[in-house]
């Protein structure tokens, strides 16, 4: 009788240590979507990938203390200080929505050392707005 082949380690259970290396990033670009009801700091390199990112909610804050300038600075600082371990020393800026966390968010990141290229406010504004309805006929 033939000896039974060994089944190969599939990709789920073969894992060995985290899912990404940590990859070397001298520069990248920092998003900050801030809402009234959360503020969600996303870190990407130049080209766009996201390398990680951190919200309100995931730093403990539930509920309306989601939406305070204090949950944002605490998220904007959590991911600073995860990604400055990975070696990136420049960056931009770019800061979307009317929330609460913008300027909370944006203190936090000027404190934590990394040098700013530029602050940019990308929040989307409608030039012209939506087509309005027909008028009523009588």
């Amino acid at each position: 009788m033939a000896k039974s082949i060994p089944k190969s380690v599939s990709r789920r259970t073969g894992r060995i240590g985290s899912r990404k290396s940590a990859r070397r990033i001298p520069k990248g670009v920092i998003h900050v979507q801030a809402s009234f009801n959360n503020t969600i700091v996303t870190i990407t390199d130049v080209r766009g990938q996201v390398i990680l990112w951190s919200s309100a909610g995931t730093c403990g804050f539930r509920g309306t203390r989601r939406g305070t300038p204090f949950a944002a600075q605490t998220a904007a600082g959590n991911a600073i200080r995860a990604v400055a371990d990975q070696g990136m020393q420049r960056a931009e800026v770019m800061i979307k929505g009317p929330g609460l966390g913008r300027d909370a968010a944006l203190r936090a990141i000027r404190r934590s050392g990394i040098l700013l290229s530029f602050v940019r406010d990308v929040t989307p504004m409608p030039h012209n707005g939506c087509r309005p309805p027909k008028k009523k006929r009588v």
